[in-house]
This record gives C-alpha cells, sequence and structure tokens, in this order.
C-alpha cells in the first residue's frame, strides 16, 4: 500500500508551484577548484594492461585538466536556466512532517490533441540532462500522425534539485505518491507515464519500480505506461494458469506459437537465461544493478568529498550501460553528468538505491482490473563478421580485448518475452528491438516515443479521459489530498517568484546531519536576470558541448601530474 502523502498547508506556500532557476553559489565553485588542483590519482602500471578491470588513468587525467582550464559552469548554467523550463513545488510527509520540493521540467505542447505525459529518468541521472528530448515529445515534426505530449520531466527525491526523503521512508511507493500528486496538481488528472531506460539495468530496479507502481496502484488516474526491457519472470502456474500453459508449451516446443516467436527464444540464450528453480532463486544482475549498493555512506563519503572520483564513478557507469556507444560523450558533457550530482551532493542518491536494494517494497494492486502497457525489449546483439574483425583487430592487444569481453558480458541485457507480461498486465503494445538497451535516452530516443505513443493512441481510442486537457495554471492550492481524485478544483492565483537561495559549502555544523537537505544555505536557486516569461515549449534542446572555448583561446593546464601521479599546482600560480 502506498504510504499517504499530502500537500504542505498553505503557511509559507511550500505546495506552491514556482518557475525555478539555477545559481550556484561562487563559493562552492570555488571549492570545486580547490580539491580539482590537489587531486591524486592511483597509481597505475604501465604494462602490462590489466585483463581483469578498467584502467581510466590515461582519460581522467586530461579530463581534470579540461574542467580547471575550458569548462565553465557559469555557461552551462546559463544555458539550462534559458533553455529549460524549470519548476519546484512541495509536499509534506505526514509520518515526519518533513517539506520535500521536487523539481522539475513542464512542458506544454503547442497542440490541442496533446496527452499528459510523466517521464522518468533513468536512475541515478538528472533530469537536467534530458532536455534533448523536449521537443521530440511536445513539437514531433508530424504531429497528425506522431502524437504530441505535455511533457513533465521530474528529478527523482535525493536527486539533482529535488530534496531527499526523510529517513526510514519507503522510497519508492513514496515517490510514486508524490509524481502522481504532481501530476495533479498541474491540472493533469489524467496521464501516461514511461521509462527512459532499461528498467532491468536500473540500479536496484528503481525505474522500473516507479513506473510499475504509478500504474499498478493508480489506475484511475495513470491511464497507461511504457515498460522498457520489465524485469519480468516467466508465468506462474498458480499466478496465472493459462499464460504459463502456453510459455510452457511453447518453450517445450522451442516453437513461435501462443504470442511467443523464435527470437524470444534466441535473445533468451544470447542473455544468459537460466530456467528458476529452488535451488538457485537469485537473479541474475544486470547494467548498475549489479553493483548491488547495500551500504550507502561508506561511498557517499568518498564522493561527496571528491569531485575526481565522482566523475569516475560516472564514467564507469556509462560504460557498464553502453560499453560500444560509437558516439563519445563530449568532455563537457561528462563533466556536466558529475556537476548536476556534485553540486547539489550525491549521498542522497547513495541511500535511496541503498534503501531500495535493502527494503524491496511489494505492489498490491488496488483492482482487479489489469495495468495497461506497452513493452519495449531489446533481442540483444547478434555475433557478426564485424565483431570478429574487433577480435582480430585487438589480437595483438590481448590485456585490452580481455577488458573489452568482461564489459561486454557486464553490459548483457536482461531479456524478457514479451508475452510474459500478459500474466500481469494488459498489454497494448509489444515491440522486439534490434541491439541492446544501452543509454537509450541518447542512442535511440525515438523507440521511447514510439512505445508511449502507441500506447497512448490504444488508449485515447475507447477512453475520452485522455483526448482533450485543460491548461494547468501555477499556483498554490488550499489543500490535496493525493488519494483524492478532486483534488484541483480551487481557483488558484498568480504564481510569484521563488527568493533566492544559494549552494553553499557544509558547515561543520551540517555535516554532522545523515539527511541531505537543500537548506537555505544550499539550495540552488535563484531570481537575478530572470526573464519574465517561462522559455517556450519550442525552444531548442540544449547542446552544452559548444561551450567549450576555441582551441587557440584555451590556456595552458595549471595541474600538473608527477610521476608519482600527486595532482600539484603550478609554482607559477
Amino acid at each position: 500500500m502506498a504510504s499517504e502523502v499530502e500537500e504542505a498547508a498553505p503557511a509559507g506556500g511550500a505546495e506552491e508551484v514556482k518557475p525555478y532557476k539555477i545559481h550556484v553559489s561562487s563559493r562552492y565553485l570555488d571549492l570545486t577548484r580547490e580539491k580539482l588542483e590537489v587531486t591524486r590519482l592511483p597509481h597505475e602500471l604501465s604494462e602490462p594492461k590489466s585483463q581483469d578491470w578498467w584502467e581510466p588513468k590515461s582519460r581522467v587525467e586530461p579530463l581534470i585538466d579540461f574542467w580547471l582550464e575550458q569548462y565553465s559552469w557559469r555557461a552551462q548554467e546559463d544555458l539550462l536556466n534559458t533553455e529549460l523550463p524549470q519548476f519546484r513545488t512541495g509536499f509534506s510527509i505526514p509520518s515526519s512532517e518533513a517539506i520535500v520540493r521536487i523539481h522539475f521540467i513542464h512542458t506544454r505542447s503547442s497542440h490541442s490533441h496533446a496527452i499528459p505525459l510523466l517521464l522518468i529518468p533513468p536512475f541515478p541521472f538528472s533530469n537536467l540532462s534530458f532536455g534533448h528530448l523536449i521537443k521530440l515529445f511536445t513539437d514531433p515534426e508530424d504531429a497528425a500522425k506522431n502524437q504530441p505530449f505535455h511533457l513533465v520531466i521530474p528529478s527523482l527525491p535525493g536527486l539533482g534539485f529535488s530534496d531527499a526523503l526523510p529517513n526510514n521512508t519507503p522510497v519508492i511507493s513514496s515517490t510514486a505518491e508524490i509524481l502522481n500528486s504532481l501530476m495533479s496538481r498541474l491540472s493533469y488528472p489524467h496521464y501516461v507515464v514511461t521509462n527512459a531506460g532499461s528498467g532491468a539495468a536500473s540500479p536496484a530496479e528503481i525505474d522500473f519500480q516507479l513506473v510499475n507502481r504509478l500504474a499498478t496502484c493508480y489506475m484511475s488516474s495513470c491511464l497507461g505506461a511504457h515498460l522498457i526491457s520489465p524485469p519480468l519472470s516467466q508465468p506462474k502456474l498458480k499466478e496465472a494458469p493459462i499464460e504459463w500453459a502456453k510459455w510452457s508449451i511453447a518453450s517445450l516446443l522451442h516453437a513461435p506459437i501462443l504470442g511467443y516467436r523464435s527470437e524470444d527464444f534466441s535473445a533468451l540464450e544470447r542473455s544468459g537465461y537460466v530456467r528458476p528453480s529452488k535451488k538457485s532463486p537469485t537473479p541474475v544482475q544486470f547494467g548498475l544493478n549489479q553493483l548491488g549498493l547495500r551500504e550507502p555512506n561508506t561511498l557517499a563519503y568518498a564522493l561527496c568529498d571528491s569531485p575526481t572520483g565522482l566523475l569516475v564513478f560516472a564514467m564507469r557507469s556509462l560504460r557498464l550501460l553502453s560499453p560500444k556507444r560509437k558516439e563519445k560523450f563530449t568532455p563537457t558533457e561528462l563533466i556536466n553528468f558529475t556537476q548536476l550530482a556534485w553540486l547539489p551532493g550525491p549521498e542522497a542518491s547513495m541511500r535511496f538505491w541503498a534503501y531500495c536494494v535493502r527494503h524491496p517494497e511489494t505492489v498490491e494492486k488496488q483492482t482487479p482490473m489489469k495495468p495497461k502497457v506497452g513493452i519495449t525489449v531489446f533481442l540483444g546483439d547478434e555475433p557478426s563478421a564485424d565483431a570478429n574483425a574487433d577480435v582480430e583487430e585487438n589480437a595483438g592487444v590481448e590485456a585490452e580485448a580481455n577488458a573489452a569481453a568482461m564489459e561486454q558480458d557486464e553490459a548483457k541485457d536482461c531479456y524478457t518475452c514479451p508475452s510474459w507480461a500478459n500474466a500481469k498486465y494488459n498489454v497494448l503494445y509489444k515491440h522486439r528491438a534490434s541491439g541492446k538497451s544501452g543509454l537509450l535516452a541518447w542512442e535511440r530516443p525515438e523507440l521511447i516515443a514510439a512505445g508511449i505513443r502507441e500506447v497512448a493512441a490504444s488508449i485515447a481510442r475507447w477512453d475520452s479521459r485522455l483526448r482533450r486537457t485543460t491548461a494547468p495554471t501555477v499556483a498554490p492550492l488550499e489543500r490535496v489530498v493525493v488519494h483524492s481524485d478532486t483534488a484541483n478544483e480551487d481557483t488558484p492565483s498568480a504564481p510569484t517568484r521563488p527568493t533566492p537561495a544559494f549552494l553553499a559549502p557544509p558547515t561543520a555544523e551540517e555535516r554532522g546531519h545523515p539527511i541531505r537537505e537543500i537548506s537555505e544555505e544550499t539550495a540552488v536557486d535563484s531570481n537575478e536576470n530572470i526573464a519574465g516569461n517561462t522559455p517556450s515549449p519550442g525552444l531548442k534542446a540544449p547542446s552544452p558541448a559548444h561551450l567549450a572555448p576555441p582551441a587557440d583561446q584555451r590556456t595552458h593546464p595549471r595541474r600538473e601530474a608527477s610521476d608519482d601521479t600527486a595532482v600539484e599546482q603550478s609554482a607559477n600560480e
């Protein structure tokens, strides 16, 4: 049962939906520079290369120099504030009386037949990394054929510039209830939701758990969901005897019958599928889910004190999700990913992750009806001539080839037969895509859009609740209880601008508190130089990579790596 979440009382205006601008304190940026300048990197033996692990030093050192000498957070900050329509609003958790402020991107489509869409960013990415998706969903090239959406992309509690949930709060159920209440507060009483990455590869399967809970526990408001690589198991006799019988017959005959295809069996073999048994009940883990974080504070203390450590953690996560990515992220993009975790602090995301690992939550259906979903799965990579050529090319570098093979094995996708979903869901759409899921929001975002469009079209054909929505208002509500279907009947007043506050380094007293909170000293917020209107939805998505200065304007790095890998400032400074 989802934990009860209510909006805050009107006093103080925490429940008001306010336009939001990022402004990081210069003191914190100076602290970041100081830490980068005294970075000490580990020793790495030049020869022979390790066959067992990744050795990132050759890539990390140039990135630190780039971060110090060429990267400009202020330029990135201005770009994010200019291009992305950002807002923040608060919710209270009755069990703790704490107010949790959620940061989100909200763009309304100009098309009259647009449908509200809640897009869950892949954990642990910030919503600010997905501005390039706005036009794809809100203003498609052929809106008559491609369903447009009113797009909401939240930052999950504790990530980016959203406050963390209080300790000992069930994170999945509370987050799902907050997100459902957010859509209601934006005057979207009915909406659809989609993942933006593989559910099985997500840490602790967080991405899947959130969308699954919204689709299952909030069927009166969340009318449909698009699940990407969901970690579903084969049907069980006691739970779904008909679907169990279909799977048993199809798998026994290894035949494309009863909703199954030959590609399903090939993909299961490639992903290393093993029939579950009482002797081996532990499921195989995929993607970042392999890391299995159970105790967050040890890692949090290290990453909170080291921007370089957080950079390497981000690089490793990206490599694990998509080791064969041809179009590499630019240095600016890699540092943006790191900054969006470093500036607010990564500790809350570590705790969110660890809580999900240690306290898995079960979903209790509220009605006998099955949730309406679409399923997109990935068949995996077929062995090809190109792969053999790569092996021959690397034959002279055995260690690197072995390390690459290890990464490929770690990056295996979980394969779920789409028909397995029939046991729990009303499946409206199935798509078996080639290749692996990888970093889907960057590599193949059209698959995300295609899946949720098919789900929305199937629902809208018979459910008029999705066909037309009224324009939302950005204003306070007197009181909203999440489970109420009539939460938004009050007439709101005009919005007010947020009070500026800055992200500053923690004081000695603040370091003793285990719960991260973006307080008045650490909030990332400003009303300086704010334009009178919210940016229009049709604005071009940001391209952070162009913001680095031209090569002829770059100064020589001030940081030098000595023979023993100590990182020091130049004596001339």
